[in-house]
Parts: C-alpha cells; sequence; structure tokens
C-alpha cells in the first residue's frame, strides 16, 4: 500500500455561507506528481491556502505525513516540509540567477551575508547542482530582472527546491509562457517528481498532458472526478462542467 503525504478529510471553507471548499476528501501518495484542475471558482487555490496554513478550514482536517495541519501558522508548515510557488514569479530581481539560489538554500541567510559572499562549500556546491536542474548554469551570473517570464519560473522553482521541501505546492507555473518554455517546466517538473511529490494546478491542458499521471478535478469546493488524463477528459460530468452543457450519449 502506497504511503500518504497528503491527506485532506472531508475538508469544508465557509465564507460568509459560501463554501470554496465542501467536504472534500482527496489524497496523494509519496513520490506522487498530482495535477490539479477544475473551472474558476472551483476551490483549488483555497486548498492551497488551507494547506500552507494561510486559510483555516471550517471543518475536516489536513494532514501531512500523517500529522494534522490545523492550528499551525504558514512558517511553520514549511518548515515541515511544504513549499508553495505561486502563479506570479517572487525572486529577487535587482539579484543575479546564482545570489537567488543562495538565499533560498538557507532560510537562515540574510541579504547582507549573501552578497559579502560568506557561502559555504556544501551550498556551493548545492547551488550548481540546482542550476543545472534548472537548466540556468548559463545565465548563473545574470541579473534575474533580465530573465525570460520561463526562465524566472524556473528560477522561483530551484529556489523552492533548494529549502528541501518534501511536497511541492505549485500554482499554474505556465500561464503567459511560450510553447518551449511550456515544455522546459514540464520537463523540469517531471524530473522534479522523482525525487519529490508535487501538486500543480493548471488550466492549460497541453501542458497537463505533458506531465499529468493522475488528474483530480474539483468543481464547486468538491472532487469531482479523478483519473488519468484520458479518463478525465471523456468523463460526461467533466465535459458538462468545462462546456456548460450534457454531453449527449449514443446508444451503440
Amino acid at each position: 500500500m502506497d504511503e500518504k503525504i497528503l491527506e485532506i478529510d472531508n475538508l469544508t471553507v465557509s465564507f460568509d455561507g459560501f463554501k470554496a471548499l465542501n467536504q472534500l476528501n482527496l489524497s496523494i501518495n509519496t513520490g506522487e506528481l498530482r495535477v490539479l484542475i477544475g473551472p474558476n471558482g472551483a476551490g483549488k487555490t483555497t486548498l492551497q491556502d488551507v494547506i500552507t496554513g494561510k486559510v483555516r478550514p471550517t471543518e475536516g482536517n489536513v494532514y501531512f505525513k500523517g500529522k494534522s495541519l490545523v492550528g499551525y501558522k504558514e512558517h511553520e508548515i514549511a518548515r515541515l516540509g511544504i513549499g508553495r510557488k505561486f502563479q506570479t514569479p517572487r525572486i529577487y530581481l535587482n539579484l543575479t540567477v546564482r545570489e537567488n539560489l543562495d538565499l533560498a538554500c538557507n532560510r537562515n541567510k540574510n541579504l547582507l551575508s549573501t552578497l559579502m559572499g560568506r557561502i559555504s562549500s556544501g551550498d556551493k556546491r548545492k547551488v550548481v547542482g540546482l542550476l543545472e536542474t534548472i537548466g540556468l548554469t548559463a545565465k548563473a551570473d545574470l541579473s534575474a530582472n533580465l530573465l525570460s517570464h520561463g526562465e524566472k519560473q524556473r528560477l522561483e522553482i530551484g529556489m523552492l527546491v533548494a529549502q528541501s521541501p518534501e511536497l511541492l505546492l505549485v500554482d499554474e507555473p505556465v500561464a503567459g509562457l511560450t510553447d518551449e518554455e511550456t515544455e522546459n517546466v514540464g520537463s523540469l517538473l517531471l524530473a522534479l517528481a522523482e525525487s519529490h511529490s508535487i501538486l500543480v494546478i493548471e488550466h492549460d491542458m497541453e501542458f497537463v498532458r505533458q506531465i499529468a499521471r493522475t488528474v483530480t478535478v474539483l468543481h464547486q469546493g468538491s472532487l469531482l472526478c479523478e483519473g488519468t488524463m484520458e479518463e478525465v477528459q471523456h468523463n460526461p460530468r467533466v465535459i458538462e462542467v468545462y462546456l456548460g452543457e450534457t454531453p449527449e450519449i449514443v446508444d451503440s
């Protein structure tokens, strides 16, 4: 039986009577790459907010490696091993790519010590490896503000990985990217999935096809269906939710 790294148990989140999540149940195995899709307002971002401690559930629970996260603060949950990447890259634009990764390698460091070059040999080796992983070795000493949008996304993913999380939450990593950049980010996530558990929220269905192993579909805060990309895209309820129409059932 696969070990669960994340379990969502009967989770409900109400905002002034509106249920952003409604008795949601789902789980992710250790080492799994899961893709979460759903229309706007399905509850995808709220789910991430609850997992990371930004929002407290009205009912239900969230378990990370069997430990309840309810009541923990955001920084405490991050230290437990959950890293979150938001849709818009959060990087230091005035620092180089290497300096961004230097800072991320040790959350106890500050900007001054990084700029003064007080980096341990272990962290230096780690940064070299991260630069290779995210495909930015050639741009290591380039200011981050000169990177393309796709490169900034990969840099932030690298900064997240530098903090050694066991579970990565990645929100729409290819929004606004070119086809080539989208493919690069997909290849990066697939590579990271060999050593991390990853939950990706995405709207780009071509990208989902590139990386998805299991797809979870949310609708109105509840689990609509779950399965392979092929199973999901042919599910009558998913077609109805996305297209706003009931698919015809043709007798054979």
